[in-house]
This record gives C-alpha cells, sequence and structure tokens, in this order.
C-alpha cells in the first residue's frame, strides 16, 4: 500500500515536471489550452495540451510509466527457437549489454565475425531447419526489453508471414531511454524512404535467407529485403522491443520521381464562388503547369460579384490546344460533392484533379509528380504538400481517428523541422487525403461512387472517397515532392453559423457511423499516439 503511494507521488511529481516545462517552453499556448479547458471546450483543450506535452524532454518518461505497448516479463526457453546475429563493430561493454540482454530472454545470441559472410555461412550450416527458427538481426550495442522473446512467439503463431517488426527507442551514453519510434503498420512506400524495420524485427529463416544474406554488402539489411521479396506483408507488433544506440535515418533529400512516359489527358475540378483573386492565381498556376493536356473546368457556384463573373465569361477564350477552359453553373447550396460529382460526368480527362480556388501553385512540375503516382496499379487518390501563406504545413496526409473523426497529419509544422521522425518529408500510404488537391483515376473515381452528396455535402467527403478507394485495393498516398500553397477556406468561409454547425455535426456522425472513426486505430498511425493531437506526439 505505501509502495502504490509513493509511486503515485512520484508519478504526480513527473507530471508536474512536464506541465511546467510545457508552460515554460510556450506559456502563450500553455494558457490558451488551459483557459478552453476551464470554459469546457475539451476537445480544443485537449489537441493543445497534447502537442505542447508531447514535445517536452520529459514526456517519454511520464509516458513509460503507464506503457501498455510493453512486454515486462522475461519468458522461458520457448518455441519456435529465436535466434540473434550480432552485427556490427561495439566496445566490449556494449556487446556485453547486448549478449546481457538476449541471454536474459533466452535468445540464442551469435556474435558474428568481422568477416560476415563466412560467418554467417558457418551459422547457416548449424541452423537445425526442422525447428522452423527465426533470426533476430542485431546491432552490438542495441538491447532488447524484457518480454521480448514471449511477444514475438506469440506473435509468430498468429501470423503466416516472414517478417514481424516491433516499435523501439534510443539508449543514450549514460543509458536512458529516449525518442520512442512508434511505427506505423506496414507501409513499403514509407519503407522506400526510411528503413524502419532493420534493426527492430525478427525474420523467418528460410533456406536462402542466410546465403543471400552474405553475398550482400550490406548483410543486415540484406536479410530484410530477402524476406520482403517472400510477398508476405511484415506484421507489425505495437510493443517497444527494441532499444537501439543508433537507427537508420530517413533517405532525404528524395530524388525526383520519374514521371510516367505518357502522361494521358486531365481534367482539373475547380468549385468557385465570387473570390475572382484567388480563381485567378490558381487558374495562372496551372497555365504555367508542365502537364502536356489538360482540360480545366471552373464549376461557379451562384457568384454575384460582377469582376468574377466577367472573368468567368472571358475564360474559355484562353482555351489553346493542350489548355481549354470550360464554365459550368451549379446553382444553389454549396453541395461540394455535388458539384464535384456533375464535373466529372462530364470531364474527357482519364485523370481527375479536384481542386479548391483557394490554391496557389509554387512551381510547373506538381501536377505531372501526382498524375505518374495516381497511374500506379495499387494507387487511389494521391495527394500533395499543402503549406499555409505563412509556410507551416496545412496538409501532409490525413490520419483517421484524430478527434474521433479525421485531422491533417503533421498540421502546423514547418517543412524544415525535423518533426515525426521527418514523416511530413516522405512519400507514403496514408488512409486519406484532402481533396482541396487531389488526383485520381477517373474511372477508379466512377467505380467507387464518387462523393457521397447525401452524407457529406461539405465535410469529411474525401476521407470517405478515400475509405472507399482503399477497401478496394486502391491506396491513398501523400507525395510531398507536389507542394502548393492553401489559404484553407478562405473563399467560402468556416461554418461557425447554427445552421453550419448542425450540418457539420450530421457529418461527423455520418463519418462515425460509417467508418467508425471514433473506434479504430489508422494503421498508418499507432494506438500510443495521441488522437488528440494532428502533429504526433505521445498520448498522455
Amino acid at each position: 500500500m505505501r509502495h502504490s503511494a509513493i509511486t503515485r507521488l512520484a508519478n504526480l511529481a513527473l507530471a508536474m515536471r512536464v506541465h511546467c516545462e510545457a508552460f515554460w517552453l510556450a506559456p502563450v499556448a500553455y494558457l490558451s489550452a488551459a483557459k478552453w479547458w476551464v470554459l469546457r471546450k475539451r476537445v480544443r483543450a485537449r489537441g493543445q495540451f497534447a502537442q505542447l506535452l508531447g514535445r517536452t524532454s520529459h514526456a517519454y518518461e511520464w509516458w513509460s510509466l503507464e506503457d501498455r505497448t510493453a512486454a515486462h516479463a522475461s519468458s522461458p526457453p520457448g518455441k519456435p527457437p529465436i535466434i540473434a546475429l550480432v552485427f556490427g563493430e561495439a566496445t566490449q561493454s556494449d556487446t556485453r549489454a547486448t549478449l546481457a540482454s538476449l541471454e536474459a530472454e533466452h535468445i540464442e545470441a551469435r556474435l558474428l565475425e568481422p568477416d560476415f559472410a563466412a560467418s554467417l555461412r558457418r551459422i547457416a550450416s548449424t541452423i537445425d531447419r526442422a525447428a522452423a527458427p527465426w533470426l533476430l538481426p542485431i546491432r552490438a550495442g542495441d538491447r532488447v526489453a524484457p518480454g521480448t522473446a514471449s511477444a514475438y512467439r506469440a506473435a509468430i503463431t498468429e501470423c503466416n508471414c516472414q517478417i514481424i517488426f516491433a516499435d523501439d527507442d534510443q539508449l543514450t551514453p549514460s543509458g536512458r531511454r529516449r525518442a520512442p519510434h512508434l511505427k506505423p503498420d506496414w507501409n513499403p512506400e514509407l519503407y522506400a524512404h526510411h528503413d524502419y524495420l532493420t534493426g527492430a524485427c525478427i525474420v523467418r529463416a528460410g533456406p536462402a535467407l542466410i546465403e543471400a544474406a552474405a553475398e550482400a554488402i550490406d548483410p543486415m539489411a540484406a536479410l530484410i529485403d530477402h524476406a520482403l521479396g517472400a510477398g508476405a506483408k511484415p506484421l507489425h507488433l505495437c510493443k517497444i522491443l527494441h532499444r537501439r544506440r543508433t537507427r537508420p535515418k530517413p533517405r532525404l533529400p528524395l530524388p525526383a520521381v520519374p514521371l510516367a512516359k505518357r502522361l494521358p489527358r486531365l481534367s482539373v475540378i475547380i468549385p468557385t464562388r465570387n473570390r475572382v483573386d484567388l480563381l485567378a492565381t490558381c487558374i495562372a498556376g496551372l497555365e504555367a503547369a508542365d502537364y502536356p493536356d489538360l482540360e480545366v473546368i471552373v464549376v461557379d457556384n451562384d457568384s454575384d460579384d460582377a469582376a468574377t463573373l466577367a472573368y468567368l465569361d472571358a475564360l474559355s477564350a484562353r482555351s489553346r490546344p493542350t489548355r481549354t477552359f470550360r464554365v459550368l453553373r451549379h446553382s444553389g447550396p454549396f453541395n461540394y460533392s455535388a458539384i464535384n460529382n456533375r464535373a466529372v460526368e462530364q470531364a474527357e480527362g482519364e485523370l481527375i484533379c479536384l481542386l479548391n480556388n483557394d490554391i496557389a501553385m509554387l512551381g510547373p512540375d506538381w501536377l505531372s509528380i501526382m498524375a505518374t503516382q495516381a497511374l500506379r496499379e495499387e494507387v487511389g487518390a494521391v495527394g500533395a504538400q499543402l503549406l499555409y501563406p505563412d509556410g507551416r504545413i496545412q496538409h501532409a496526409g490525413v490520419v483517421i481517428g484524430v478527434g474521433n473523426a479525421a485531422g491533417h497529419a503533421h498540421r502546423f509544422l514547418r517543412p524544415e523541422q525535423e518533426g515525426y521522425f521527418q514523416r511530413h518529408a516522405l512519400p507514403q500510404f496514408v488512409s486519406a487525403v484532402t481533396a482541396a488537391c487531389l488526383v485520381v483515376q477517373r474511372e477508379r473515381f466512377l467505380a467507387v461512387g464518387g462523393l457521397d452528396e447525401a452524407n457529406f455535402p461539405v465535410a469529411f467527403n474525401d476521407v470517405d472517397l478515400c475509405l472507399r478507394l482503399n477497401a478496394r485495393g486502391w491506396q491513398s498516398l501523400y507525395e510531398p515532392r507536389a507542394v502548393l500553397v492553401h489559404h484553407e477556406s478562405v473563399s467560402r468561409g468556416f461554418d461557425r453559423d447554427p445552421v453550419g454547425a448542425a450540418r457539420f455535426a450530421g457529418e461527423l456522425a455520418a463519418l462515425q457511423r460509417l467508418h467508425g472513426t471514433d473506434r479504430i486505430v489508422d494503421p498508418f498511425h499507432h494506438p500510443a499516439l495521441s488522437r488528440a493531437a494532428e502533429q504526433f506526439v505521445l498520448a498522455l
């Protein structure tokens, strides 16, 4: 009882330390969050507090006290056997620490000699393949957490895969744990730019696996690549099982996207109402785009500004062989889904680009990049990196479940910041992207029924569309090499009136009813990351 009281006091002291540091780092933002809490605006307060507290130096220490992702009990020897292949040079004390952590887990350790190839071949000749062993490639100096073997063996019994990977954190020279990497489920597009498997996984020991690794320049990475070549989807174990000295970094800067040899006709659809200044900027950006065959359809929703009407009347005269412009009239209440669906029906392009009228282009290559990605067999909707006019990120993919609905990943982060393992700077599969700038194949858009005009006339229609595309095997993709500026909702405004608020509440309820966004965990997020914050921080 006394021990429990002491533990609670220690937890309280650590929580106070985190809050004090958050206030010290950003006093105005902290007081703003506190104000919303006092005013019982708890959703807004939680979102602000989550980002403030998650950035503090002791956030992980506080979170670790109640970490439900860790396995804490060491396991006795078990089957199938797990054989650790210990790579790399380290100090004797670091190597001993690695071997001791493996021994505590009853994981057989094989310390590789400097000649990796010869050493791997000797190991291959001694492995009892009848026991169906798994290999744990690990660098000398890294350690495994208590309970690692039992956690992996439990996962082995539930999967038919070649690789099982886990989360990890990093050890400082003093041995303090920091920087937890709570990873997404298997994301091959992200893995192509950031190796988040090597050093934090186990691999099924197939007949040719070690031999293939022995022939490679980097045998540790080759073990992973060869297992991936077997085709089975790696399983993600949402537990922090590995404690690393160093980890592979994202491969930045990104290489240029190899553009498709044939870029088909593409139809850009732009809903608009008044604000000719915004529309003219958007149109100028499209005229400057280096896309070979473009149709631009502007859908006017009851503009009554004389300058806007004159601009729309003259728009078709700007057409030329590689650029055609036309205007459709759509009267009545603003229904984003209905406006775009009508335009798609009349569009001539093989590809569709849904585009807000308040988008400004920063360069000519964005549309060719997005179109190339949208033509891939496994890809559905492609979204760009969108920035606010002040340069901060407005959209870098959409996370399902944030706010029990959906939120823009990494919002308000500056592109040059590290953020969460630089995820905002890397191409990756995501659950959804915003229709403020979205490219998709027309036949796929029509195959899933287009945008839902009844349930999502204004909000969440893009999320719903992406989730239906995903369900057909056409996964949404975030492409940060296409960068644009978004003056979010400038021309239409936000819905703060009672009618708009009631409509939004109905759309939110529909999203939760149809897609369970108040219950599910986004596979490209993590159950231990906050559902209250759009930036990736621990759920404190």
